[in-house]
């Protein structure tokens, strides 16, 4: 489904944006309103950076350039410069050179800049759609000649590192597992109004889990009155990855269909009790196909799973949408899982073929990982995320706890990796149990499909792939 995409996943110190810059003379005064850190906290920065022996080495290509639908800069959702990037800027007086693609033409984009020798230097992968199919296409480079994973920068997520090599090589250049992919939103008041238990408080007791999801869910639906359950397009890769046990996994640096594993069939049944029960909102009688988050702000829906970039904007945006009494939890436990897994993202980068700056690309991101390890710095990452989106107190513990979750147990979905035409015969296929269709017609109809796609990937081939070619 086209709406169902998988949006940027971010950490505390980098933030992502949809918007897009004008043109010409817009453009120009566009910029005049960008935010830049106050000086005396760019002279703090400055001073750490420089005196840090992990940041080793200089550049003589300072200028590194970024394909993306999203600006690492400052743009207009309200962030400021990312404390990563003004430690890049000031230890090797470092530059992101944006080229602004739109999400939908990404790879198109990457392919013509490849073919004409642009030397675009590196690419997203925390949307789980680059890896490893670029790698097999040849579109990214290993990035081990230029990032050692064993350092003391690396070390923490050489694990996470190690579990996504192709071909016993490292082709991802991953900063961390994050804990920020879908979170259930809803609000405070609307839960309170019902007379439920904040979903916050379940969880703090460790009672958050499918069973208290489901009962508050049947609780609060009555779709004659307008009150409706669950909205949005990520609520069912979500709970399916509660499990622990993602679609298409990976062992041992091969693709794995998971589809048979009892666990996915434990949570197709679970999509399809919240069907029979009324509790799926989207495409129920005049709520239509089209989602509906500014239902939550005004009490008529009662969760809305999604990534928390929701919330990555200035207060009032989100807010507007949202209410002011929004929070967000976890998705909730699988009572039978061996752990609390959550729907796990990346914040992950790959080195793209012919690109002019690899070395600039490694530095940067040798930077993400310091501000990480730097508790000064990472202290001044999370106050700016207070500054510059109005979050609370109370919400940063909860995305952080979120993260531990992470970090503790990542769960990574190689669904849309494979190739765009698998990722889409999954995204539209394991819906529907969340429409009313039997998980066992679904598995019929499509196992076999996906053990050809992973088969070819595996084996080094490219899937047919009308969408994405690397011409």
């Amino acid at each position: 489904m086209k709406n169902a995409r998988t949006f940027v996943s971010a950490i505390l110190l980098t933030a992502f944006s949809l918007s897009m810059f004008a043109c010409g003379k817009k453009e120009t005064d566009s910029k005049k309103h960008l935010r830049d850190l106050a000086p005396e906290v760019r002279e703090k920065i400055k001073s750490i950076a420089e005196n840090e022996e992990l940041l080793t080495g200089e550049l003589e290509n300072k200028t590194v350039k970024w394909l993306s639908d999203w600006d690492i800069n400052p743009d207009s959702t309200g962030k400021n410069v990312p404390i990563d990037l003004a430690v890049f800027q000031e230890r090797y007086g470092g530059k992101i050179e944006f080229h602004q693609v739109t999400y939908e033409n990404r790879y198109e984009k990457l392919a013509e800049s490849i073919n004409s020798g642009d030397g675009v230097d590196f690419f997203y992968a925390g949307n789980l759609d680059a890896f490893p199919k670029g790698a097999v296409r040849g579109i990214f480079e290993p990035v081990d000649k230029y990032i050692d994973f064993s350092s003391p920068l690396w070390e923490d997520v050489q694990e996470v590192n190690d579990g996504a090599m192709w071909n016993n090589q490292h082709y991802l250049a991953i900063i961390r597992a994050t804990g920020d992919q879908c979170a259930v939103i809803y609000n405070r008041k609307t839960i309170k109004e019902a007379g439920l238990e904040d979903p916050a408080d379940l969880y703090e007791r460790g009672e958050w889990d499918w069973d208290a999801f489901q009962s508050m869910l049947e609780t609060f639906v009555d779709t004659d009155n307008q009150r409706y359950g669950l909205d949005g397009w990520f609520f069912e890769f979500g709970l399916m990855n509660t499990t622990g046990v993602p679609p298409i996994g990976m062992e041992d640096g091969k693709l794995v269909n998971n589809l048979g594993d009892y666990s996915m069939e434990r949570v197709q049944n679970l999509l399809y009790d919240l069907y029979d029960n009324d509790c799926i909102a989207i495409g129920v009688g005049d709520y239509g196909w089209t989602e509906k988050p500014e239902y939550i702000g005004e009490g008529k829906s009662i969760f809305y799973p999604c990534g928390l970039y929701k919330f990555y904007s200035s207060p009032d945006q989100w807010k507007a949408t949202f209410g002011e009494d929004a929070f967000f939890v976890p998705m909730p436990k699988d009572p039978e899982a061996d752990e609390y897994y959550i729907p796990t993202g990346l914040e992950a980068y790959v080195m793209v073929k012919g690109g002019q700056n690899p070395e600039g690309v490694a530095k940067y991101l040798d930077c993400k990982r310091y501000v990480l390890l730097n508790d000064e710095l990472h202290s001044m990452g999370d106050q700016q995320m207070t500054d510059d989106y109005g979050w609370t107190e109370e919400m940063m513990k909860m995305k952080e706890s979120m993260q531990e979750l992470a970090d503790a147990n990542p769960v990574i979905d190689y669904s849309r990796g494979v190739s765009s035409d698998c990722g889409e015969l999954l995204d539209n296929n394991l819906r529907n149990s969340a429409r009313g269709t039997q998980w066992n017609e679904t598995y019929d109809s499509i196992s076999s499909v996906v053990d050809e796609y992973i088969s070819e990937v595996n084996a080094g081939e490219c899937p047919d792939d009308t969408e994405e070619k690397d011409e």
